[in-house]
């Protein structure tokens, strides 16, 4: 299979990104999952088990997948949220949040390039949140991927010259097994999220899949610097 074909998708062990691998390896891509955990009915591809939240665990991943072929697409899913109002958030979870989001997406990217560069061909993928345009008990995690969403159009600017392309999908409030946890079928919290959702339903995991599916796709080739909302209008506000 072409080098280029091969794909790193982080957070790959469920949710957005389980959803992500089993869709880009049915169109025939060669997934690498990172996770700290496998899934546990099995991945479809290869699995490393990494702790993005370690520099020196996630260089050694990073060794380990490009040793002998380069990676040429990455999607970073990889990410923490940890709520917090401002008047209670602590700095160290400041720090977490911001060094998950943030710093493994940069480790990787600067990782991952030279081979981009070698083939003259990238697509990057950056997953961010709806949290950027302002959400409740989320300072850490709205900076983190604000943070996000201007390496990704800096990103774009940088590596165009070498057929590199640099995107984002923006999720709103999606059915993961983290969504749930916090907000059950039912619940409170999930009557507000679906209340700020024009299309009246929460995400699935193979929406926001297919969207970083097609940015990651020869078609997509000439979109970059773009932040794609996939959200069901909730960004628009106005409801």
């Amino acid at each position: 299979m072409s080098d280029t074909k091969r794909v790193l998708v982080t957070g790959a062990s469920k949710g957005i990104g389980l959803a992500t691998s089993l869709r880009l390896a049915k169109a025939g891509y060669e997934v690498v999952g990172v996770a700290r955990r496998e899934p546990d009915d099995g991945f479809p591809g290869v699995f490393v088990r990494c702790d993005l939240s370690d520099v020196e665990d996630t260089a050694r991943m990073l060794e380990e997948v490009t040793r002998e072929r380069p990676v040429c697409r990455v999607v970073n899913n990889a990410g923490i949220a940890q709520p917090q109002p401002i008047g209670e958030l602590d700095l160290a979870t400041l720090g977490q949040v911001v060094d998950l989001n943030l710093r493994a997406s940069v480790q990787i990217v600067q990782a991952l390039v030279p081979g981009m560069r070698a083939r003259r061909f990238g697509r990057i993928v950056n997953v961010t949140s709806r949290a950027v345009y302002g959400a409740r008990d989320r300072t850490a995690y709205a900076a983190a991927k604000s943070a996000l969403v201007g390496c990704t159009r800096t990103w774009a600017l940088e590596l165009a010259a070498d057929g590199i392309t640099s995107n984002a999908v923006s999720p709103g409030p999606t059915a993961t097994e983290l969504f749930r946890r916090a907000r059950p079928a039912g619940s409170e919290g999930e009557r507000k999220a679906l209340a700020s959702i024009p299309l009246g339903r929460l995400g699935r995991p193979e929406d926001v899949a297919a969207a970083i599916a097609f940015l990651l796709s020869d078609d997509a080739g000439f979109i970059t610097g773009h932040v794609l909302d996939v959200d069901g209008g909730s960004s628009l506000g106005g409801r």
